[in-house]
C-alpha cells in the first residue's frame, strides 16, 4: 500500500515494487524496490510528465531531500518525480555484512551481486516505468553511475524514454577498468597539485600524518585501522566542489598534545572515519570495478595494479624525500577489506567478483549510434571522478547527443550548481541555447 505524506512545499509517495532478481529468469527469485514519488504540493492533482532519478554510486540509495531542495526545486517545476533506490541500496532489498549472509556462502553472495550491475538496473526501471507511468516513456535524469546507466538503458530499453539527461556520468564504451584507472591517476595528481596550490601549508601537515600512520597503529573508534594508504583515499574529497576546503579543515586540526606526546585528535578520528566507512553503502566497494567489465577479463583488483605504475603514489617513498603526499581518489582496494569492519566479512565475496570472467556488456554502439531519444550531458572539464576525454568520446558515439563542457563545476555540480544545472541541461536538450 502507497503512503502519501507532506514536506514543505511538495506531496511525497512511498512505493514499492516487486521485480526479478534475473530478468533473464522472470519466474525465479524476486526482491523489493523501494522508491518516492515527489510532486509539488500545489500540483498534487495534475497530470505531468515523470521524471526518473537515478542517483550516483554504484552504491548509494537517492537523495533523501526535505522540500524542494538543489535540483528537485527545478525539477518540480513540470515533472512528478520518481527517486528510485537502485537495487541493493537504501531500503531496495540492501546489500551489506548484514545481509548478504542470508545468500549463503561467499560464492552464492557473489553470484548475487553479478546481478546487481546498469544491465540489471534498467530492466528494473521498466519494470517500475510500467506500473507509475501506464507505459507512457519518461525522462530519466543520470548522475554519476547513474548516468553508466542511462546509457545502458539508450542502449536496452530507448522506447522507455522520452528523454535523457546526464550529469558527469557518460561512460567510456570499451575501456576497461585498467584503462579507466591509468586515466584517472594521472587527474587525481593534478586535484591534488591544485589543493597544495591553493593551501600549502597542508603539504607539511599531510606529512605529518602520514608519517605517523607509518609509525603507530591507529584504530578508529569504530574499529576502522587507519593505515596510510587509507588516509591518502580522503583524496576523493577532492573531487567535489567543497572537497579541498573541507579536506584543508580536516587536516588542520589533526594532531593534540597529550602526556604521551602529539597524537590524532578524538574530533579528528571521528571525521575520518565518517569519511572512510563504508558502513552505509558497501555496495559501493563491492561492485564499483565490475561496472567496467564487460568481456571475459576480470577486473582483477585494477586500481591496486595500476596504481603500481605511479610510483609517486606510494607514501612511504614520498616521505623518504621531500616530495608532497599524494592522495588518492576514487578507487577500491582489496586492502579496504581489511581495515573496514564494514567490509571485513565480504573479503571473500569481493576477491571472486573481481576474479569473475563472465561480464556481459552494458552498451549497445550500433542502438547508440542509431539512437532517437533526445540526450543532453553535462561533462565537467576536469572531472576527477569520470574521465571527459573518455566521456566526449561516447558522446560522439550516441547520435543526437549534445554536451555542456565546462569548467564551472567539480563531479558534484548537479548538487553544488544545482537547480541552475539541470535547468542549463534541459535548455541544451531543448535546444534553447
Amino acid at each position: 500500500m502507497s503512503i502519501s505524506y507532506r514536506q514543505p512545499g511538495v506531496v511525497l509517495t512511498d512505493r514499492r515494487f516487486t521485480v526479478p532478481l534475473d530478468h533473464a529468469d522472470p519466474g525465479g527469485e524476486s526482491i523489493e524496490l523501494y522508491a518516492r514519488e515527489v510532486v509539488a504540493g500545489d500540483k498534487a492533482g495534475k497530470e505531468l510528465p515523470w521524471l526518473l532519478y537515478l542517483q550516483g554510486g554504484p552504491g548509494f540509495g537517492a537523495n533523501r531531500f526535505v522540500g524542494r531542495q538543489a535540483w528537485l526545486d527545478r525539477a518540480l517545476d513540470e515533472y512528478r518525480v520518481l527517486l528510485l533506490d537502485q537495487r541493493g541500496t537504501g531500503s531496495s532489498t540492501p546489500a551489506t555484512r548484514q545481509t548478504l549472509p542470508q545468500r549463503g556462502g561467499p560464492a552464492a553472495q557473489a553470484d548475487y551481486l553479478a546481478h546487481f550491475r546498469a544491465d540489471s538496473i534498467v530492466r528494473d526501471c521498466e519494470t517500475v516505468r510500467a506500473e507509475v507511468t501506464g507505459g507512457a516513456p519518461w525522462t530519466v535524469l543520470g548522475q554519476s553511475f547513474g548516468g553508466f546507466c542511462t546509457v545502458s538503458y539508450l542502449s536496452l530499453a530507448p522506447e522507455g524514454l522520452d528523454t535523457a539527461l546526464i550529469t558527469g556520468g557518460l561512460p567510456s564504451l570499451d575501456a576497461h577498468a585498467e584503462d579507466v584507472y591509468r586515466a584517472a591517476y594521472p587527474r587525481i595528481e593534478r586535484k591534488v597539485t591544485a589543493h597544495y596550490a591553493r593551501y600549502p601549508q597542508d603539504i607539511e601537515r599531510a606529512r605529518r600524518i602520514a608519517d605517523h600512520l607509518l609509525t603507530h597503529d591507529v584504530v578508529l573508534p569504530n574499529g576502522y585501522r587507519l593505515t596510510v594508504e587509507a588516509f591518502q583515499s580522503l583524496g576523493l574529497m577532492l573531487g567535489s566542489g567543497d572537497g579541498s576546503h573541507r579536506l584543508h579543515h580536516l587536516l588542520a586540526d589533526a594532531f593534540v598534545r597529550t602526556p604521551a606526546g602529539p597524537e590524532l585528535a578524538d574530533a579528528f578520528q571521528e571525521q575520518v572515519q565518517s569519511l572512510l566507512s563504508f558502513a552505509g553503502h558497501p555496495l559501493y566497494a563491492l561492485v564499483h570495478e565490475s561496472i567496467y567489465g564487460q568481456d571475459a577479463r576480470p577486473t582483477a583488483w585494477a586500481a591496486e595494479r595500476v596504481r603500481a605504475e605511479f610510483p609517486r603514489f606510494d607514501a612511504a617513498k614520498t616521505l623518504a624525500g621531500d616530495e608532497p603526499l599524494l592522495f588518492t581518489g576514487e578507487t577500491i582496494h582489496p586492502w579496504m577489506f581489511e581495515t573496514d569492519p564494514a567490509l571485513r566479512p565480504l573479503r571473500e565475496t569481493a576477491e571472486l567478483l573481481a576474479a569473475r570472467t563472465d561480464w556481459t556488456p552494458l552498451y549497445d554502439r550500433d542502438r547508440l549510434a542509431a539512437n532517437e531519444v533526445p540526450v543532453a550531458a553535462a561533462v565537467y572539464h576536469d572531472d576527477m571522478y569520470v574521465d571527459a576525454g573518455h566521456s566526449l568520446r561516447t558522446a560522439r558515439a550516441i547520435r543526437g547527443l549534445r554536451t555542456w563542457v565546462t569548467d564551472e563545476y567539480e563531479h558534484d555540480g548537479l548538487r553544488s550548481g544545482a537547480p541552475r544545472v539541470l535547468d542549463r541541461l534541459l535548455a541544451v536538450v531543448r535546444d534553447e541555447v
